[in-house]
């Protein structure tokens, strides 16, 4: 099979998993003539007719799996088109790509072809020769597959920006319909071995800045929404347990998308792209805002309300804490209003040192006060609190409708 031809079924095989973000790390070439760097005047973007940024090659080292997944394009039993990579062709490929200003660096994933360890031995060679033997010190992000043995994982850190470890769907009851051949166990597994090598490597760091790094970038996951039952609040759960356990960066979430010939136990549609949005709103309340899952999803509300913003339906279940007061309440108190997003909070704190904070500042700031105004007081005493105990508080606060743009901030959570 020709090149070209290979390229193209192994990009369009890599489509599906989301977790390519290239933040976080910063390898610099050095004096030695090394090529590339993770930031800076040394990345180079192209961009597609939609206006979506792509800069890494994002791509498979093979679509031939030995698993079974229900909900993948290339389980075994798939009728789609196979095509396999060598290590020399994916080097050559990204090297090739750089030097055009194509692409930053690369995301590796790959079918686990023969064996957990065989896959996993061929990404780490791909990583090698391009940090040994190309000197390239562009942004590498290689897939860990679960499984494989923590002295491969060891090797992939050495050489990745950012490991990842799909644990692809919320519950070990999912994965056993769906996935028989996997459980959260081994991912979880390989998770705490990367962590491991992650902690450990900081430490030494500290000790001597001349230590080498170990996936510097962190690493993350995807979890596939909408292929099960599964609640938001197991999604949420599920996410908040990796965060604590294994300091993951990130874990992204991917709306189910149908397949061709799919099992019968999936679902016919893919669920609406808003669950999806709000699910990312939702953890960005707990990474940043200090709220936890099942703050954001108790038992009796277990799944997010798709007409409005996590922050605000939780807001109007917990009407008791408002009114806030801006100009005296703590930053976790700010945090919590509606509205409120990190950088705003971080203003009103530093502009109350010197003077009541008005709902005019706030406008200023562009605090949408469409949501806010009910849930505090300012230094003009705000009477839109009296609305707190109304039962059109709900129809007030809910978003107005509008065109989208592709230029929106898809995850923000304020």
């Amino acid at each position: 099979m020709e090149l070209l031809d290979k390229l193209k079924i192994l990009a369009d095989a890599a489509k599906y998993d989301a977790s390519c973000a290239s933040s976080g790390s910063k390898r610099k070439a050095d004096a030695r003539g090394g090529l590339g760097n993770t930031e800076g005047m040394g990345i180079c973007h192209s961009y597609t007719p939609d206006g979506r940024c792509v800069s890494l090659l994002k791509i498979l080292m093979t679509n031939v799996c030995l698993f079974d997944c229900t909900y993948c394009i290339n389980r075994v039993s798939s009728a789609t088109k196979r095509a396999r990579f060598t290590v020399s062709e994916v080097v050559w490929l990204t090297m090739e790509f750089y030097r055009r200003n194509y692409i930053e660096g690369l995301f590796l994933s790959s079918g686990v072809a023969r064996s957990p360890d065989a896959t996993m031995e061929e990404l780490v060679e791909v990583a090698r020769r391009l940090r040994e033997d190309e000197r390239f010190c562009g942004y590498i992000h290689l897939k860990a597959v679960a499984g494989a043995s923590p002295a491969l994982l060891a090797k992939a850190g050495k050489y990745a920006d950012r490991l990842s470890a799909n644990i692809e769907l919320p519950t070990q009851d999912d994965l056993d319909k769906l996935a028989p051949a996997k459980t959260h166990v081994e991912i979880e597994t390989s998770m705490a071995s990367i962590g491991d090598g992650i902690a450990e490597a900081i430490e030494e760091r500290k000790k001597s800045k001349a230590a080498p790094q170990f996936a510097p970038a962190g690493q993350s996951t995807q979890m596939i929404v909408g292929a099960t039952p599964a609640a938001d609040r197991a999604i949420l759960g599920t996410a908040s347990h990796l965060y604590q356990s294994f300091g993951l960066r990130r874990v992204y979430y991917s709306a189910f998308s149908p397949i061709p010939d799919g099992d019968a136990r999936l679902p016919l549609k893919a669920p609406p792209l808003v669950r999806e949005h709000r699910l990312y709103q939702a953890d960005w309340l707990m990474r940043f805002y200090g709220f936890s899952a099942d703050e954001i999803l108790p038992a009796e509300a277990p799944d997010l309300d798709l007409s409005r913003d996590p922050k605000t339906a939780w807001a109007l279940r917990n009407r008791e804490v408002f009114p806030v007061d801006v100009n005296r309440a703590s930053r976790e108190q700010l945090l919590r209003v509606p509205g409120l997003g990190v950088k705003n909070v971080e203003r009103i704190l530093r502009l109350r040192r010197h003077r009541g904070v008005t709902l005019a500042d706030l406008a200023k700031l562009r605090v949408p006060l469409d949501r806010t105004r009910y849930f505090i007081v300012t230094a003009d005493r705000n009477v839109g609190v009296k609305l707190l105990d109304s039962v059109a508080l709900a129809a007030l606060t809910a978003p107005k409708a509008r065109q989208l743009s592709i230029f929106d901030a898809g995850a923000t959570a304020s």
